[in-house]
């Protein structure tokens, strides 16, 4: 199984950036994909999540209004969206796949670095 995260940068306050985690190697019909991020000196946060069968999204209130979490099925790609973004958006972004909302994610992606300047 291979999460590969893609998109991350370099964005002014203010700006967006979309992130790709392409998926391979199963099926994850059955499974969540999730975007999680940490920044330097503090632990990994849920961002947001998407049921891969049923679309059915689920965001951090820090994200909410602002993130939007999809998925390609023809490319078992799933994006997220970010608008708005502020400096303490910042952090390293990382994709994942697992069986719950929140938690439960057993397969990571290496990760994609999101740098927004104030």
């Amino acid at each position: 199984v291979q999460l590969q995260a893609s998109g991350g940068g370099l964005v002014q306050a203010g700006g967006s950036l979309r992130l790709s985690c392409a998926a391979s190697g199963r099926t994850f019909s059955t499974y969540f994909m999730g975007w999680f991020r940490q920044a330097p000196g503090k632990e990994r946060e849920f961002v947001a999540s998407i049921n891969w069968s049923t679309s059915s999204a689920y965001y951090a209130d820090s994200v909410k209004g602002r993130f939007v979490i999809s998925r390609d099925n023809a490319k078992n790609t799933v994006y997220l969206q970010m608008n708005s973004l502020k400096p303490e958006d910042a952090a390293v972004y990382y994709c994942a796949a697992g069986r719950g909302i929140y938690s439960g994610y057993v397969y990571w992606g290496q990760g994609t670095l999101v740098t927004v300047s104030s």
